[in-house]
């Protein structure tokens, strides 16, 4: 089970899917895909200063200001995250 857990400034992302075995879990690398390129851009699109950690089964991501850009780029990630869960119930949202 992937926990998601989204604050006004903050995205808390953990566990596994274990839909597949390691490395060959396509739900595990659409959220990791998603969320990997949600911090690129919200650095060197909408130059968000952020807080990052990002492990095997955890990822946070913590800011002080957002701006428009980066607002609409996190709104883009939430679509993305709840299309996938709603085609694998592995995703609970916090």
């Amino acid at each position: 089970m992937i926990t998601v857990l989204v604050t006004p400034n903050k995205i808390h992302m953990s566990g596994h899917a274990n839909t597949a075995p390691h490395g060959s879990d396509i739900v595990c690398a659409a959220v990791s895909a998603l969320t990997l390129t949600l911090i690129e851009g919200l650095k060197h699109i909408a130059h968000v200063e952020l807080h990052e950690s990002v492990e095997s089964g955890n990822i946070c991501v913590e800011w002080q200001k957002m701006n428009d850009t980066g607002r609409a780029l996190v709104d883009t990630w939430f679509l993305g995250i709840c299309g996938t869960a709603a085609e694998y119930p592995v995703i609970e949202f916090l």
